[in-house]
């Protein structure tokens, strides 16, 4: 009878360890925004910066965050390019293309330095007014458990404040109780224009 309570006492203990981790993503992307807060905002800005004349996006490819995806558009043509960074010929293209190199791969580095997965920006409307945000995500298994390992933070950076309900979720509008999706993914709230989901896509 000992014997089987044991069982009983050990299997509850691993359900509560297996809880205990379950819970953490949820809560995880407001502290990693404010352990690396500093370096987050500028990475945006410096995103936002080079995006004003030119279209850039950058993704990792690998855990290890040695190979990197640029993604570089002309007028008329959009071009993906993958890079070893060891190597020397990330600076010559972007300068072929006009990027500004120094900012381009200031942002790769601090993007690998706090493990940011992916960086782009996302066209939205409201009342027919074009509006854009900062999109960044983060894999969640280079920071947090195996559990997570298919899953991603992404962080959403509006220009302006927005609305939240009482429980952090992002709304449409204020006095509205409808949520406002971004790829159909809820959002919720770190600070009054920086918001986050846990996703199964880096995008």
């Amino acid at each position: 009878m000992m014997k089987k309570n044991r069982k009983h006492i050990i299997y509850f203990f691993l359900l509560s360890s297996i809880a205990s981790c379950a819970s953490i993503p949820k809560n995880f992307p407001a502290k990693y925004y404010k352990t690396h807060e500093q370096e987050i905002i500028q990475i945006e800005k410096i995103f936002n910066q080079i995006n004003k004349t030119t279209s850039f996006t950058v993704s990792f490819t690998e855990k290890t965050f040695n190979y990197v995806n640029v993604e570089l558009k002309t007028d008329s043509l959009r071009y993906i390019y993958e890079f070893n960074l060891s190597e020397n010929n990330l600076s010559d293209t972007l300068y072929k293309y006009g990027y500004d190199t120094t900012l381009a791969i200031s942002l790769i580095k601090k993007m690998q330095r706090i493990k940011c997965t992916w960086i782009n920006k996302l066209d939205y409307y409201i009342d027919n007014n074009k509006q854009s945000l900062v999109y960044m995500s983060i894999r969640a298994s280079t920071l947090t458990l195996p559990f997570e390992s298919k899953k991603y933070y992404i962080l959403a950076f509006y220009k302006q404040p927005q609305y939240y309900d009482a429980e952090g979720r992002l709304l449409q509008k204020r006095n509205r109780k409808t949520l406002r999706k971004i790829n159909y993914e809820i959002f919720w709230r770190i600070n009054d224009k920086v918001c986050y989901t846990v996703s199964s896509s880096f995008r």
